[in-house]
């Protein structure tokens, strides 16, 4: 039964990842992002959300670059706190000609999605992403934990390319309940 769903899921995104309308504003992608520098673990600080992320907590997605150029894009996730990691596999092929910021992501074969790296902070601590058409976006954080400052200038990025950031939701990656006295539970 799991396995329809999720190609169902999966199906449906790639579905929402097609070119914006003419009314809309046309997003624009990095000019270039370094691979090698974008690599590793990112926690994803806030999304739109939607059927494929909703209700999982302490999310991230790792990054490995293949000696063939392709990404393995591993999404890893909770379904409450305290359980053990989930992780789902995927891989990305950057599109040619896009200096880095622009991936075709794919997690079952055939279905697969466009994703654009929009943002990505100089010290590349803070990154921002989104579908081509806006309707679903990303904040990614090298740590868990975020300062406002950078969460607000991405978001504001993320905006300025045609997102409904009112609607984006912040993902809980720290369990509140765990760190608390032990009184307050």
């Amino acid at each position: 039964m799991r396995l329809p769903l999720l190609v169902l899921a999966v199906a449906m995104t790639a579905n929402c990842a097609g070119t914006p309308s003419g009314s809309k504003l046309q997003p624009r992608a990095a000019e270039s992002v370094d691979l090698q520098r974008f690599m590793g673990t990112w926690y994803v600080i806030a999304n739109v959300p939607y059927f494929f992320e909703n209700g999982k907590v302490a999310t991230r997605d790792e990054y490995r670059l293949r000696p063939d150029g392709r990404i393995d894009n591993d999404f890893v996730f909770k379904k409450r706190f305290g359980e053990a990691d989930r992780r789902w596999s995927g891989v990305a092929t950057v599109v040619p000609g896009s200096g880095g910021a622009r991936w075709k992501v794919q997690f079952i074969w055939p279905f697969s999605s466009e994703l654009m790296v929009v943002k990505v902070d100089e010290d590349y601590d803070g990154a921002a992403l989104m579908s081509p058409d806006g309707s679903l976006a990303w904040v990614f954080g090298r740590a868990p934990v975020m300062q406002p400052e950078r969460y607000d200038a991405l978001v504001a990025t993320l905006k300025a390319n045609g997102v409904d950031t009112s609607i984006m939701r912040k993902v809980p990656q720290v369990d509140d309940a765990a760190s608390a006295p032990a009184g307050a539970r």
